[in-house]
Order: structure tokens, then sequence, then C-alpha cells
């Protein structure tokens, strides 16, 4: 469905950021991308959904495809049109429109004549939507405007869905409701997901494929249990010995071993 190949994308036309990073994202499934601050995962999304031209960004070099087509020079409504819709990173709701206005605003680019039904289908998810439906979304909670984020996605009836850091800042229950619910629409629509999180532990749990990114480049990939087998990942990103054992913040503070990716 999705498939990146040697992208590099560059800032103000000096800055590298990510360096020949390569992946596949297979319609129906769930892929998780994962890795510190500053690993390039946004970058990424941004290249995907053409949003870095905003930003004084460009991809200088590879090529991003879905079905085989390309996505170069195509402005990012004409990129959801085709089906790719990006959740942005701490939600960015219209905080001075109501809920519903907000869901609506998500279907600017197709026809009118299913909207009702596409709203219940939203409600349906995210109950507390419904609830809350002509409240002004900045007043919603953390995890409500998350819903509401992810809800405004499903509105375009998007192929994909690209969620950046759907957990940050959010409370663990109401995080395991929000990706239970992501579980679900995947299942039960087919919708293709591109899960981008920090915390591996939630990732994993979701995804049926995992990348894992440093320094602009892809260092580990493959099934979520390869990735819990590593070393690396355990100690670095699961936060566990040798043993399986969870590592104290002491430890962690002042471990120094290189990852062996690195070496």
């Amino acid at each position: 469905m999705l498939r990146l190949t040697n992208v590099e994308v560059r800032y103000d036309r000096v800055i590298l950021v990510l360096k020949g990073l390569s992946l596949e994202v297979p319609e129906g499934q769930i892929v998780a991308l994962l890795g510190a601050n500053g690993a390039g995962k946004s970058t990424t999304l941004k290249a995907i959904s053409g949003l870095l031209k905003s930003e004084d960004g460009e991809v200088s070099e590879g090529t991003i495809e879905l079905d085989g087509q390309s996505l170069a020079d195509l402005d990012p409504a004409d990129i959801v049109r085709r089906g790719i819709f990006q959740v942005m990173e701490g939600r960015r709701v219209f905080q001075h429109l109501n809920v519903e206005e907000n869901l609506l605003a998500g279907a600017h680019t197709r026809a009118q004549k299913t909207l009702k039904d596409d709203l219940q289908v939203v409600y349906s998810y995210f109950a507390p939507l419904k609830t809350r439906r002509l409240s002004t979304a900045g007043y919603l909670s953390g995890g409500e405007q998350q819903m509401l984020a992810i809800g405004r996605a499903l509105m375009a009836r998007p192929r994909l869905i690209m969620l950046d850091e759907p957990s940050l800042g959010l409370a663990p229950l109401i995080v395991q409701e929000i990706l239970e619910i992501i579980q679900r629409i995947n299942r039960e629509s087919g919708t293709t997901i591109l899960l981008v999180e920090q915390n591996a532990h939630l990732a994993l749990s979701l995804a049926s494929y995992a990348y894992l990114m440093e320094n602009g480049r892809i260092v580990l990939e493959g099934p979520p249990s390869r990735l819990r087998e590593n070393q690396d990942v355990q100690e670095f990103y699961l936060g566990l010995t040798e043993l399986g054992e969870h590592r104290s913040y002491r430890d962690v503070k002042h471990y120094k071993r290189r990852k062996r990716w690195l070496s």
C-alpha cells in the first residue's frame, strides 16, 4: 500500500533529517514507528502527508508511493483525497468550534451526502463525543480532544490513518481506551494504521510490524515479538535488564553501554 524508498528530507535545503529511510505499510495492518525525540518520526509523517513545505522542508531524495503511485508534488488536500490522513501530535483540534463542527471539518474533501451516517460511526466509537457534540472543543479534556482528532480523521473515510504520539500527555486508563478503539477501527473497517510512538510497550502491543528509528534512519525492524527479544530494545526502550527485570531510574541515568546498532 504505502512504500517509502531511500527517502531523504532536508530543512532549509541544508539540515538533513531523514537519511535514506525505507519502510512499508501493508494494507489493513497496524505498523508502528518507534524512536526517541528527534529521531525523525514526525518528519516522516509530514513527508508522507505533504506538510513539509509549510516548514521549509522537502523530500530531496527517494520516493513515497501509495499503491505504486508517487505522492511527490501533491498538496496535502490531494493526499487526503488519495486516502491518507495524519492526526497531528498534540491533537490540534479547532478549539473555537464545537465537537460536531470539528468532525464535519474532517470531511471537507468529500461529498456531503453521507455525513450524517459518518457522524454516527464516529459516535459509535467515541461515545463521549456524542454526549458533548455541541460543546466547544477547547473545553474538552485531553483524552476527549484526542478522540475528536481521531474522529475527525475518520470523517475523511481514509484508507490510512497516521497517528503521531496519540498517548502523549494522557492518563494511562485513557490511553488504553483510545488504543482499544484504534484496534477496533482497524479490525472492523480495515483502516490501515501507521502509529508513531515513543512508548514502545504500547506500540508493540498494538502493531503487527514495527520499525525503530534513530538519527533519521531505520536501525531495526520486524514483528513485535522479534523486537521485544532484542537486548538493546529491552534495555533502551522497554527499560529491562538482561534478566528481564525492570531497571530503576538510577540504573538508566548512569548506563553508558553503546547500542549495538551504533557500533
